[in-house]
């Protein structure tokens, strides 16, 4: 059953919106590892609304924590420590989608980022990336940083107005396939998520 991997080039990118259109169009499950800042709502809670998928197709969080910041510093104030050898994919009869926190250079504890255990799962990694002024840079770098660790890219995912220069940029540089742009949508709802995601990507690369 195909398992896939979010990342982004920074936080409040739109990876959580992209996470739910995409694990809607793969009728699969939906799994945040560990949860940063818990006032206001979860990013599992807003997937669940945006897919309305069943509760047992929204995974439990490993860790739940407090404070809306970088893993390791949220777990620091939180008085734990994030073990994360004991992150891995868990069980489930459909597609899964798994969403990490902020970048892929984010801090689970004070030895390792989530880019080395995405290392560790092996698992395709779609990059998601703003198509805002300075997502050249940021998305470039986060290519790198994930190569030099042997992840598997599946390609880049695209977020916001459509900017062909610098699309086209990452993806010649960054010697990466361009899987599609999520516009922000104004409603989002449900339904304007999914209409969205099924005209801007292809199913098949997520096959």
């Amino acid at each position: 059953m195909s398992r896939f991997v979010v990342t982004g080039t920074g936080t409040d990118i739109g990876k959580t919106v992209f996470s739910a259109a995409l694990t809607r169009a793969l009728d699969g499950c939906y799994w945040k590892p560990v949860q940063s800042g818990l006032d206001g709502g979860t990013d599992a809670e807003r997937v669940a609304g945006l897919t309305g998928l069943s509760p047992d197709r929204i995974l439990a969080e490993v860790w739940r924590l407090e404070t809306p910041a970088s893993p390791h510093h949220a777990a620091d104030l939180d008085g734990v420590r994030i073990d994360a050898d004991a992150l891995n994919p868990p069980a489930c009869a459909r597609p899964l989608v798994i969403e990490g926190a902020g970048g892929a250079l984010v801090p689970l504890n004070h030895d390792v980022l989530y880019a080395d255990v995405f290392a560790r799962w092996g698992l395709p990694v779609v990059v998601c990336a703003s198509t805002t002024l300075g997502t050249i840079n940021h998305s470039l770098l986060t290519l790198e940083a994930l190569r030099a660790r042997g992840v598997p890219v599946l390609g880049v995912a695209f977020i916001g107005p459509a900017n062909e220069s610098s699309e086209a940029a990452i993806a010649r540089f960054g010697k990466v396939k361009r899987l599609g742009r999520l516009p922000w949508l104004a409603p989002l709802t449900p339904d304007s998520l999914s209409h969205a995601f099924a005209a801007g990507f292809d199913p098949g690369d997520f096959a």
